[in-house]
């Protein structure tokens, strides 16, 4: 999927926190001042001829909708950063974080023990732990 900008993201983190919306529905989202209507709308349907957004038609109007989680999302953008910077390789980036985030040996053993005990971790729990 094409990349995002700071500005898509930000429109996508509506649409992932609170489901479909119409453009109009967007601008009390904002503080003042307020982006106009016409811009919003441009990078919506810049979102949805990038495939993140897809829309129901009422009317004259579209209410859009999220085509990809969050979760899927972060995932895929995780995977471009790790091509593009890693050469494709999951422990060049784990041993960057290592050194450039200062983490523990005690740090690393725990994570270690946590991807070890299930197949997937969320927020930082195991998905098998209750």
């Amino acid at each position: 999927m094409k990349r995002l900008t700071a500005k898509e993201e930000e429109i996508m983190g509506f649409f992932w926190e609170k489901g479909p919306l119409f453009v109009k529905e967007m601008l009390p989202f904002y503080s003042d001042p307020k982006p106009h209507f016409n811009t919003l709308s441009t990078i919506v349907r810049g979102l949805e001829e990038k495939g993140y957004l897809a829309h129901n038609t009422y009317g004259n109007t579209y209410q859009y909708y999220a085509v990809l989680s969050e979760d899927e999302f972060r995932k895929n953008t995780l995977k471009g950063v790790i091509s593009k910077y890693f050469n494709n390789s999951f422990m060049s980036a784990v041993s960057s974080l290592v050194q450039e985030e200062d983490i523990s040996v005690s740090e690393l053993k725990k994570l270690i023990e946590e991807v070890e005990k299930g197949p997937q971790i969320v927020n930082g729990k195991s998905a098998n732990s209750k």
